[in-house]
């Protein structure tokens, strides 16, 4: 990671957390002090919970797997559009279905639906449908497009939940962790970091920080599509099956293995953030 991808976290007021009378004692860890009664979240850490989280990205993609990003506040919104198509990713961005991930079977149910109507759309516009039939429908399509739109192209469960605000998305996590599906976040000093496996203490009202913690994973995403299409070109005879690898090792124990060797070190971010 570059000194100019510090320099855009601090730039964009990531290290800001919320009132230091609303915050979680369990992020204590992450923070760095308090300034006028906002905590102060260390940048280190930040940087060390971006590292982390791109490389095990990197890694779930080239295995063929994908990343689903949630967020469904409104700053999150607008970067998720933006960032994530160019990727080829899901994302969701409006309010997180119940079921989602835990029965996938009915939503790719009312993904075919969708499809249906959109055929039904191209070949008469809805011309041989009586007028309240008509107007059923497109209300039908415009709901599902706009609650469905993101992950329709998502055939499987994905390989891992990248969230923005665990306290917004709390549905999707319980639903994540029920399926065994690593989840990543950004999380503010007044969430629990207990709820994600990796974590990346930072502002998560800011849209400038949240575009940057986007955009990082999205090029994670890019490395791992690449890597993917490489092993795809050398793939294994037919039939053949990967040996296992011993003992399944535990989640934390698997992203901690992952995490930046001696030689992939951050730099060293300034020791004090930003003033205020």
């Amino acid at each position: 990671m570059s000194n100019t991808i510090v320099q855009d976290l601090i730039e964009a007021g990531i290290h800001f957390g919320q009132r230091s009378s609303g915050w979680n004692p369990k992020m204590g860890p992450y923070i760095y002090g308090k300034r006028n009664g906002i905590h102060i979240i260390d940048i280190k850490e930040t940087i060390k919970g971006l590292l982390l989280a791109k490389k095990f990205i990197s890694k779930v993609v080239s295995e063929g797997k994908d990343v689903c990003f949630v967020g469904t506040k409104r700053q999150a919104k607008s970067v998720l559009t933006t960032r994530v198509p160019d990727v080829k990713m899901h994302m969701v961005t409006e309010r997180w279905l119940g079921g989602t991930l835990t029965n996938f079977r009915t939503i790719r149910a009312r993904l075919r639906r969708l499809e249906e109507l959109e055929a039904i759309e191209q070949t008469d516009n809805f011309a041989s449908y009586s007028k309240k039939m008509e107007s059923q429908l497109r209300r039908e399509k415009a709901k599902m497009l706009r609650n469905l739109d993101g992950i329709r192209r998502m055939e499987k469960l994905p390989g891992v939940i990248v969230v923005i605000d665990v306290r917004h998305e709390g549905t999707s996590l319980k639903e994540a962790r029920k399926l065994g599906i690593p989840t990543i976040a950004l999380i503010d000093t007044d969430g629990d970091p207990d709820l994600v496996d990796i974590p990346i203490p930072g502002n998560d009202d800011s849209m400038r920080s949240i575009d940057v913690i986007v955009r990082e994973l999205c090029l994670a995403c890019t490395d791992g599509r690449q890597a993917r299409e490489q092993v795809q070109q050398i793939a294994p005879p037919a039939g053949a099956e990967p040996a296992e690898g011993g003992a399944r090792r535990s989640r934390r124990t698997q992203f901690r293995a992952d995490a930046p060797g001696e030689g992939e070190s951050a730099p060293d971010a300034e020791a004090t953030p930003a003033k205020a």
